[in-house]
């Protein structure tokens, strides 16, 4: 059984989304969401759905051994970013060299970089008159949404459309894609 491990600082609707993905499968499960802040929506998601979370702060992420120690402890064979607003450094990169994954809320490589997160991105993608735009989910190296891209998928962005919108647009999207992106890699990579 493959071991994940969700990183998330905010709410946490695609943690939980993924959680409930994975629930009852044989081959993969959720097994811990590590968060940089405590205060985390994701938190309480965890907790409800049975699932062990942690919070390590951004000094312990930049030092990185206390983060790996956690993930070595819980057996974590691949990491997700759901939402987690974090450059990672490189000791974890390199220790989990393509078995991260991120989700990006537009058509990388447009939109992409540090900033461009969330309310950022669509707001842009509105501004820029863009007539799509859609979710990119892409291995993380050390650079902000640079990685090679595993997959995308679009949505059309219509002349009326607000940022919410759009924002809505890609929730469909992500919540869609993600889980099945991640078992996809999983299966490739002999999971």
């Amino acid at each position: 059984m493959k071991k994940i491990a969700l990183f998330a600082s905010g709410s946490g609707t695609n943690a939980e989304n993924i959680i409930r993905y994975f629930e009852g499968n044989a081959d993969v499960e959720v097994a811990l969401v590590v968060s940089n802040k405590s205060e985390a929506f994701v938190h309480e998601r965890a907790q409800r759905l049975g699932v062990p979370s942690v919070t390590h702060t951004n000094a312990e992420f930049r030092e990185s051994m206390s983060v790996l120690y956690t993930l070595n402890n819980f057996g974590i064979d691949f990491v997700a970013l759901a939402g987690f607003m974090y450059l990672l450094p490189p000791a974890i990169i390199d220790t989990y060299r393509n078995r991260i994954v991120n989700i990006h809320p537009s058509l990388l490589p447009k939109y992409g970089g540090k900033g461009m997160y969330g309310h950022h991105v669509h707001e842009a993608v509105v501004a820029a008159g863009e007539k799509q735009s859609g979710i990119t989910i892409h291995y993380v190296d050390k650079h902000y949404d640079e990685g090679d891209i595993v997959f995308q998928a679009k949505c059309e962005v219509l002349p009326t459309d607000t940022p919410a919108d759009v924002e809505r647009k890609i929730h469909q999207l992500e919540y869609l894609h993600y889980p099945r992106v991640i078992e996809s890699i999983l299966k490739e990579k002999g999971g």
